[in-house]
């Protein structure tokens, strides 16, 4: 037991492998240890934490089924087949149910960082585009280049959504952020931000443009099966 908990404890590191990776952040979305997730398919914890960490590895398909099920998707999502495709393809699940989310749902939806989608009117017209972000209090922050499209947020109102579909079961929630985007300015303020960002923008390059969205709205809904 003390073995297997020292384990887990520190498997939250992201393996280099994309069919490891995949499968990792599948478990610790679900909130799985890699002990429980590897009960769930009927496998010792030690192949789990190969099938993880390898970036050879090559199961096969029984495992992958296995591992699919144990983990509730697919295993096209799990190899990244669906990579390329939109999500939402699929059937609806059986007897859906649609909620509104409150307030503090949202915030502790939002909270959890990662990439959303920020829209914005510019000189040609309405404009959405994807970015990383992160939370600080409660504004969202998020880094871009003087010369993008998203610094001409800075000024005025926008609309920032987040969501997560899970397209095994169908389901899954967004959440609608409105509020008025500035950019930050002040030296110890930006440095407070670099000090809390969550992570550095996917897109790389030279970054240092701060903007924070102070919400006016803040709006979520949920289908669940």
């Amino acid at each position: 037991m003390a073995a297997q908990a020292s384990s887990d404890a520190v498997e939250g590191h992201h393996p280099a492998g994309n069919l490891g990776r995949r499968i990792a952040l599948r478990r610790e979305e679900l909130g799985l240890t890699r002990h429980e997730a590897a009960h769930r398919a009927g496998m010792a914890s030690s192949y789990l934490q190969y099938l993880e960490e390898q970036p050879t590895a090559a199961p096969g398909v029984s495992t992958l089924l296995r591992l699919a099920g144990a983990l509730e998707t697919t295993v096209l999502e799990l190899t990244g087949g669906d990579v390329e495709l939109p999500p939402g393809l699929g059937q609806p699940g059986r007897h859906p149910r649609f909620t509104e989310l409150t307030p503090q749902e949202c915030r502790d939806l939002l909270s959890t960082h990662g990439v959303g989608r920020l829209a914005l009117h510019t000189p040609s017209g309405p404009v959405i585009v994807p970015l990383n972000y992160g939370v600080v209090g409660d504004s969202i922050i998020f880094r871009t280049a003087p010369d993008t499209v998203a610094s001409q947020a800075s000024g005025s109102q926008v609309a920032f959504e987040v969501d997560r579909i899970d397209a095994a079961f169908s389901q899954g929630w967004s959440v609608l952020v409105r509020g008025h985007a500035n950019a930050v300015t002040d030296p110890d303020s930006v440095r407070r931000l670099e000090e809390q960002a969550h992570s550095k923008p996917w897109a790389g390059g030279q970054r240092d443009l701060w903007i924070r969205i102070d919400p006016l709205s803040i709006t979520g809904r949920r289908i669940a099966v």
